[in-house]
């Protein structure tokens, strides 16, 4: 299902230089205007105040974990109120780590604008980390969230909402790496868009200068893939759904503490993996499933390659509810569903449970210039 390439090095002619002097000029407006579900949010100032406060019930930073010492789950779910009769969900997601698709599927019958003052919202802050090696930065794409294993701290992992690419955008899967850091850098909107806002009678710039209207934000890890960087963006709210085209987008804060910290060179594995299953302390097998991308449906066989995974982790014979595991395709809300040991509720006998066990054989370089950087945001 998940095939993995190797992409090529950045070419010469992907990356220009220029002078901070070069854009000095009228600044241009905003090229594009994306049709997203996010467009009329507003993030308060509330929300970008308290974005270092996500962590205030543990003693870590944002975002950071530790690695439990067996099983393959961090973090956990727990509850605020509102406060703020201004403050939307998307301004409590944010402070707290979370992106868009998540609040709202682990509120779906709260108000996205308006959950209103006293109203308790579920912060789903848990995460079965994902089927691939724990190592530099994990990106899962129908997940929506990025991972970063980073090596000079190896019992702590970091994880943040991102955006990926929208239907007609997709984000590719494969392992590259990060090459250059850039602060501050200019956007060469490709030559597509362009045409695009044209036929619509906009404006279309060849470069956006650094500045509010610029949708790289301040920040960008570019990727040793032609054209695909993560980066910042000027539209925070919408951080957390597929929205992008084609590259990663974090929020503003998230990008700026991972830009100092994140060497270059650093491996990132961007992959799809809308079933993620995986134990916690206490013995209880775990999953979480996720809405597929489109993209790879076709590529897909959603049930088997569930068992697959679970075949994975069981070192001694295990039986499941194969209703529940289908349930849980069926129904891709992020939320975690125990299949088996103390946490599992009790199961009606079942006439064939699944037998898993045998069932599947099978150096820093940071840019401190102002850079065009070409390709899709």
């Amino acid at each position: 299902m998940n095939t993995r390439h190797l992409f090529n090095l950045w070419g010469p002619t992907s990356l220009a230089v220029l002078l901070a002097a070069s854009l000095t000029g009228p600044a241009y407006a905003q090229p594009v205007s994306e049709q997203q579900a996010s467009e009329q949010a507003v993030v308060s100032d509330a929300a970008v105040a308290g974005a270092e406060q996500a962590a205030d019930h543990r003693e870590l930073p944002r975002g950071h974990f530790r690695l439990p010492e067996k099983g393959d789950i961090v973090g956990e779910y727990y509850t605020v109120t509102v406060e703020d009769q201004e403050e939307t969900l998307i301004d409590i997601a944010r402070r707290h780590n979370i992106g868009f698709e998540e609040i709202r599927m682990a509120n779906p019958d709260v108000s996205l604008w308006v959950p209103g003052k006293g109203t308790e919202i579920v912060i789903p802050a848990q995460y079965i980390l994902p089927p691939a090696p724990r190592e530099g930065v994990v990106i899962n794409l129908s997940e929506l969230r990025l991972y970063y294993y980073p090596a000079n701290n190896p019992g702590i992992v970091e994880t943040y909402p991102v955006s990926v690419g929208r239907d007609g955008f997709a984000t590719p899967v494969g392992i590259t790496r990060t090459t250059i850091k850039v602060k501050d850098p200019a956007w060469a909107p490709p030559a597509s868009m362009r045409r695009e806002a044209a036929e619509r009678g906009e404006p279309a710039p060849a470069i956006v200068p650094p500045g509010p209207d610029n949708p790289l934000g301040r920040h960008a890890i570019l990727l040793a893939m032609p054209s695909y960087l993560i980066h910042g963006t000027n539209r925070p709210d919408g951080v957390g759904m597929r929205a992008s085209r084609g590259c990663i987008r974090m929020y503003p804060e998230d990008i700026e503490s991972l830009y100092d910290r994140l060497p270059s060179g650093t491996q990132v594995n961007l992959m799809d993996a809308p079933f993620k299953a995986g134990w916690a302390e206490d013995g209880t097998l775990f999953v979480q499933t996720y809405p597929q991308l489109e993209e790879n449906i076709d590529d897909s066989e959603p049930l088997q390659d569930a068992l697959a995974r679970l075949n994975e982790l069981v070192e001694d014979q295990v039986d499941v509810d194969e209703e529940q595991i289908k349930r849980a395709i069926a129904d891709p809300n992020g939320r975690f569903v125990a299949l088996y040991g103390p946490q599992a509720p009790e199961a009606a006998p079942v006439e064939t449970p699944v037998q898993l066990e045998g069932l599947l054989e099978e150096v820093d370089l940071e840019v401190s210039t102002v850079v065009r950087i070409e390709g899709e945001a």
